[in-house]
């Protein structure tokens, strides 16, 4: 392994090659990196640089920085606190990031974010190392092209640092993972470091508020717009406002929200954010299977999205325009009771119809797509009717958010895994009820593999992948408040022609 003074250089020299670091930084950002490793001189030999990888650099610096008691554990929690400290050194101050930032939206909204996002994977704050190791693959459907990954790059934690946590002193600061005083914290057990992030300020319908990446990007150029206020998520009039007025001025991303409720929200209700980007989801793609009339609106173009959820979508050239009409079609939805189609508006006082909005510029007119979802549960389905089905819960079980909806399955961890010995049991046919892991999988595996000629090792990952592209279908199709069925269709137009 190369020695400390050699990684330094290494990692100075990755900040110049990336802008990071100016030529006229090099000792300022070399002095801060000693501090740092609590080391007290710098050996500057003239050894060429070899431009090592960044993930090779910092892990060789945190290998030295444990064995030598500068962090006291060698666990990813503490190595993950203590690398985005080193990597806080060769960061630009936030005022510095936002000159160039907005220097560049002058020319194009299109060049400022390709700065930032290159700039949010160079800084660490994206690890691109990590994120190269989830595993993605596409689905063919009768809807569309849909994607499917398991996410790979969030790391799990480990047990020391978990019971570290737990006896840690407790802190309400930041008070979530998306207020604005994470930018430059330097994190502690319970909290990820965010010394190398940094934040744009963006004014959304005359509101400040945040622009940023997430640092998992399930998907291209995957941003985060939040609150400048820890306020909670709420879909009405403002909110469909705030964001078209983004699209206003970001026309190259889409963005959407979370619904506002329970079980069919995200993981972060308390605080108002959107999630956006530069991809297409197969949503998009997907085609209008019926015109329909707006009341009070005609002039809109709608119709009845070909997907495996209720969506409406909405176009004008006027925002203010859509705004009234998405406006309309989620106060009457809120209210709104069909009790041959199991949807109620409440129960003993709990609302349960909300609606997931997605908005986009498309060939010179802003678009909506309006998700209507609805919480309600019952004794048979707990955790939602219009929620996946115990039945797939062995693949998902978690909340239908954003994402989900537009198409990508975000898949967790311990499937990769869990499908590697599952293929093994299926080639060498293996008792999959005999295993605690696998047991969960049986009847799914038994459900589909009589449908096989023949299931070998050359073929079971992507049979594999196939099936669970098919139980996402599913997926969907239970999040959807109207089955694609007759029924369903007469259903979802006596919504239509009751706004």
């Amino acid at each position: 392994m190369a020695d400390i003074y050699t990684l330094i250089r290494e990692l100075v020299a990755y900040g110049e090659r990336t802008g990071l670091v100016e030529k006229e930084d090099v000792v300022f950002t070399t002095n801060r990196l000693l501090e740092i490793l609590k080391l007290e001189e710098f050996t500057d030999e003239t050894e060429t640089v070899k431009g090592m990888e960044l993930e090779e650099i910092l892990g060789g610096i945190l290998d030295f920085a444990y064995e030598h008691g500068v962090i006291e554990e060698n666990g990813v929690v503490y190595r993950d606190l203590f690398d985005t400290k080193l990597m806080s050194a060769l960061v630009p101050a936030p005022s510095v990031v936002i000159s160039k930032f907005l220097a560049l939206y002058e020319k194009s909204p299109k060049e400022a974010t390709d700065f930032y996002y290159t700039f949010s994977q160079d800084t660490d704050y994206i690890r691109r190392y990590r994120i190269a190791k989830d595993m993605k693959w596409t689905a063919d459907t009768e809807y569309g092209t849909l994607d499917i990954t398991i996410n790979l790059s969030k790391p799990e934690k480990d047990p020391k640092a978990i019971a570290a946590a737990k006896n840690a002193k407790q802190s309400s600061y930041p008070k979530c993972l998306l207020c604005k005083e994470n930018e430059g914290y330097a994190g502690r057990l319970n909290h990820p470091a965010r010394q190398n992030h940094r934040v744009i300020p963006v004014t959304i319908d005359g509101e400040a508020w945040g622009l940023q990446y997430s640092p998992y990007v399930y998907y291209t150029e995957h941003c985060i717009l939040f609150n400048g206020t820890h306020t909670p998520m709420k879909i009405d009039e403002s909110a469909f406002r705030k964001l078209l007025d983004f699209i206003r001025q970001f026309p190259h991303y889409f963005i959407g929200s979370n619904a506002d409720l329970p079980i069919v929200g995200g993981s972060i209700l308390a605080h108002e954010h959107f999630q956006g980007g530069h991809y297409e989801f197969a949503m998009e793609r997907a085609s209008v299977k019926k015109e329909i009339k707006v009341n009070g609106f005609e002039e809109l173009e709608a119709g009845i999205v070909n997907w495996p959820m209720s969506v409406i979508r909405i176009r004008h050239e006027k925002p203010e325009m859509l705004v009234k009409a998405a406006t309309h079609i989620l106060d009457h939805w809120r209210k709104y009771t069909d009790e041959e189609a199991f949807i109620f508006a409440e129960t003993d006082g709990e609302p349960h119809n909300t609606i997931t909005p997605i908005a986009r510029m498309r060939e010179g007119k802003y678009e909506f797509d309006l998700v209507l979802r609805n919480n309600i549960t019952t004794e048979e389905h707990p955790l939602g009717v219009y929620h996946p089905h115990a039945e797939l819960h062995h693949i998902k079980k978690e909340n239908i958010g954003l994402i989900e909806v537009m198409g990508l399955a975000v898949l967790p961890a311990r499937l990769k895994e869990e499908m590697k010995r599952l293929g093994e049991f299926i080639v060498e046919g293996k008792d999959i009820r005999s295993d605690e892991e696998l047991l969960k999988h049986a009847d799914w595996v038994e459900e589909f593999q009589g449908g096989y000629d023949s299931i070998t090792e050359k073929n079971v990952d992507e049979i594999l992948q196939k099936e669970i592209g098919i139980v996402f279908k599913k997926v969907l199709e239970h999040a959807g408040v109207y089955k694609n069925d007759e029924a369903g269709e007469k259903a979802f137009m006596r919504f239509i022609e009751s706004l």
